[in-house]
């Protein structure tokens, strides 16, 4: 099977809030989504999972609507920081040169203990990849959740916030065969949002 991994689209800011953050996309993470969905319109998606935070929530409707499928919600690929009070884009942290930033490079801060995320995260895939043999899923999710799954196929310690940085509504592919083998095919499209003008990451624009 094949399982695409997809970073929500860009959030609105939100802080100090009264229980956890769980922003909304921002209208150009809506655009992201949109075009994130057009393009993987041309291929065959049997599923559609998503966290269920807002912005993957959001990020995986127009997916669903393409392929005519309802998102499943899958509790336990929420992000390690879906208990905060407050959601900065890193970009803003990173303009800004705010400690926060430079935080979120080292640690996952006082958030979900990282070796229980990574567990769950990985196993929760691993439910997913065992429900479809055969099939393409897209799973609408975030950086931390695919820097810990790949990180896991690849060999690498899959610690948070992880080894790369993935770009908003980046589809990352992983195989998966029924042995049990798991090869990366693609890190980070984004080809979709080329000519857009609309914000891809930390360096680039559409």
């Amino acid at each position: 099977m094949e399982l695409l991994l997809i970073r929500h689209g860009l959030p609105e800011r939100r802080e100090n809030t009264d229980g956890p953050a769980d922003p909304e996309l921002a209208p150009e993470g809506h655009a992201q989504a949109d075009h994130m969905a057009n393009y993987l319109a041309t291929e065959v998606v049997d599923a559609v999972y998503t966290s269920p935070l807002r912005r993957a929530h959001q990020t995986a409707a127009p997916l669903g609507r393409a392929f005519g499928l309802e998102p499943t919600v899958v509790d336990d690929i929420a992000e390690y920081d879906r208990h905060a009070n407050e959601y900065v884009p890193i970009e803003e942290l990173k303009a800004a040169n705010d400690p926060r930033f430079h935080d979120l490079l080292t640690t996952a801060g006082d958030l979900d203990d990282p070796d229980e995320f990574v567990a769950r995260v990985i196993a929760a895939i691993e439910r997913i990849i065992d429900a479809h043999a055969g099939h393409r899923v897209a799973v609408v999710c975030h950086g931390g959740v695919i820097n810990a799954y790949i990180a896991h196929v690849i060999g690498l310690e899959p610690k948070p916030p992880g080894f790369f940085y993935p770009n908003y509504t980046s589809i990352s592919r992983v195989a998966a065969s029924r042995a049990g083998h798991r090869s990366l095919v693609t890190l980070n499209e984004t080809s979709f949002l080329r000519g857009t003008g609309l914000p891809m990451g930390l360096v680039q624009k559409g």
